[in-house]
């Protein structure tokens, strides 16, 4: 008979870091998205902006969510561009500059994630 075992107990103070990580970035998406953000944060921005190493964020994040801080970044990023193709005529190459992207990379990017083109996307998508 194997022994039970319970998932390990996240504290509150990791939970809360989380939260605050969350919603850091969840204000740069939304200035990316804006067009008010110059670059695009990494992990180690937003470690010095909650003043801990980035390593433990990382290993936090991934603890409470189950999720990288990549992965969490990633899928935001991709929110916001389907958004932005959706609900936008701009073209392609300015939705990438304003999430602070190459268009090429942007694209690569796009597909990476989505299965399919930013063109195509906006092209399937739209009524």
């Amino acid at each position: 008979m194997m022994p039970v075992m319970n998932p390990p107990v996240t504290s509150s103070r990791k939970r809360e870091i989380a939260t605050q990580y969350i919603s850091e970035l969840d204000k740069h998406i939304l200035q990316l998205k804006e067009g008010r953000a110059e670059r695009a944060l990494e992990i180690r921005d937003f470690a010095q902006l909650m003043h801990m190493h980035p390593v433990h964020l990382s290993n936090t994040i991934k603890e409470v969510t189950g999720q990288s801080t990549c992965q969490l970044y990633e899928s935001r990023l991709l929110n916001i561009s389907k958004e932005l193709l959706l609900n936008t005529n701009w073209p392609i190459a300015q939705i990438a500059r304003q999430l602070t992207y190459d268009p090429s990379n942007f694209t690569k990017f796009f597909k990476a994630y989505s299965g399919t083109t930013p063109k195509k996307f906006r092209e399937d998508n739209r009524q």
